[in-house]
């Protein structure tokens, strides 16, 4: 399992050296954009609208854009004094608190934690702790140059990171529009839905839940695949360096022909006019 992270997670005097790697995984399905007319994947290019251009990646500068079409500009000088150190940060347990009152909302993702070296003691301290005393720690790290908001918890027989939102990242339920206010619900209706809930409650079973749009386009691809119902995208022909040569030595000796001046011929030379005159006795 790739290792994403490493630093100390400590609470009090006890510091335990781990490793972070990623506890979930994006399996969507990824599909390419082709060209209809030729199959041919189609290119993103970074360009720039007022010099009509590609940008390469040395001519790009980061830049916060405070008000329509005005921007701070910050290089990465800036942005380094700013960046903390990532390797070996420690982090320190805040809080400990109830899971129960954090709600869900808050959540955003969960990162495994293993212990590094000569930290496995100091780690089962930590879990044994959390379990004993069903609580959870409450820290702030940096990951990927972001300090983030976390919570340190057990799942199963091992510690997770589980990163979570500030508050002010969480939109204001007073905000969402068209929600009604207290309504006047019947009885008889209220204890039909209490029924119903009663009835499809069960114990939380993920592994019964699937994603069947993912299976059924899987299967889809497999079909076309078996069926050679595939396309092979057009390459745009690599230039054929003997012929382009050919073609340039033809051209030019074509354009030198053309250009050439043409030979001035020599003029004759007139004859002499035989002399009328005669001599004298």
């Amino acid at each position: 399992m790739h290792t994403m992270w490493k630093g100390t997670i400590s609470f009090g005097l006890v510091n335990i050296p781990v490793k972070m790697h990623a506890a979930t995984e994006n399996k969507d399905i990824k599909l390419r954009q082709l060209h209809k007319e030729c199959q041919s994947p189609i290119k993103y290019e970074r360009t720039c609208p007022n010099c009509d251009r590609e940008v390469k990646n040395d001519e790009i500068v980061k830049a916060y854009e405070y008000a329509k079409d005005k921007f701070v500009i910050l290089d990465d000088e800036d942005l380094e004094a700013l960046r903390k150190e990532q390797g070996d940060k420690s982090v320190e347990i805040m809080d400990f608190v109830k899971l129960e009152e954090i709600d869900p909302i808050y959540f955003e993702k969960t990162y495994f934690l293993s212990p590094n070296e000569g930290g496995g003691k100091a780690y089962g301290l930590l879990r044994s702790a959390l379990k004993d005393t069903s609580k959870i720690g409450i820290a702030k790290m940096i990951i990927r140059s972001k300090e983030q908001l976390a919570v340190i918890r057990v799942y199963k027989n091992t510690l997770v990171v589980e990163t979570i939102h500030y508050p002010d990242e969480v939109r204001q339920v007073k905000d969402v529009p068209n929600v009604p206010e207290e309504t006047k619900t019947e009885k008889k209706e209220l204890d039909t839905a209490k029924m119903l809930i009663e009835q499809l409650t069960a114990e939380f079973d993920p592994e019964k839940y699937t994603d069947d749009y993912r299976t059924a386009l899987l299967e889809l691809i497999e079909a076309k695949k078996n069926n050679e119902d595939v396309v092979i995208g057009e390459s745009k022909p690599k230039p054929d360096n003997v012929t382009n040569l050919m073609d340039a030595l033809e051209a030019s000796l074509d354009k030198a022909k053309k250009n050439k001046p043409k030979p001035v011929k020599p003029k004759a030379a007139k004859p002499k006019k035989a002399s009328t005159k005669k001599k004298s006795g």
